[in-house]
Order: C-alpha cells, then structure tokens, then sequence
C-alpha cells in the first residue's frame, strides 16, 4: 500500500477530505520521527500503544564481500531502525 492509499482510507473510513486525511498521515508520521530524534538521545525507544515499538539499533562493524568482484570489505558501524509489532497488530495480520 502506498502513502497515497493510506491518505485515501483514512479520507475513507473518517469520514475526512482527502486534504485533512493528508494532514493528519503527516502529522501522525511526522510526531513518530520527532520522538525517534528525542529517543535517540534517551532510551532508544518509541512506544505506540496497540501497534508497536519502534528502537533504535547498533549494527557493529564487520567484514562483507563485494558482489561484483568477491573482494573483501570492511562494512562500518551503523545504526538502524528496528519495528517490533504489537501482540493486537499481529493478531490482525494473522501472524
């Protein structure tokens, strides 16, 4: 589903224009990256009720291969965003 049919279910199912649909995607959107820049200098982590958590990760350095030639490279540290989806979110997915 792209961002374009996210804004049209939630125009849909509230009864909204497609225009306040939008605004409230972005805001929702836009509040969940603030709190990941917040939580960043904290715990790392950003808790939504019945959907899930959103962590900041640590990757640390390692050795990768380039596919093309099959050399060995050095891959740096990284950070990375994990989603862990709650039990209610599951459930609905069927998983």
């Amino acid at each position: 589903m792209s961002k374009a049919d996210f804004i049209e279910q939630v125009a849909t199912k509230g009864d909204l224009s497609k225009a306040e649909a939008k605004r409230a995607v972005d805001l929702v959107l836009g509040e969940i990256e603030t709190s990941l820049k917040r939580a960043k200098k904290n715990d790392g982590k950003v808790t939504i009720g019945s959907f899930g958590s959103f962590t900041i990760g640590k990757r640390a350095a390692r050795m990768g291969r380039n596919p093309q030639t099959g050399e060995a490279i050095k891959i740096k540290a990284s950070k990375t965003l994990r989603f862990r989806p709650s039990m209610g979110l599951k459930r609905a997915a069927g998983c």
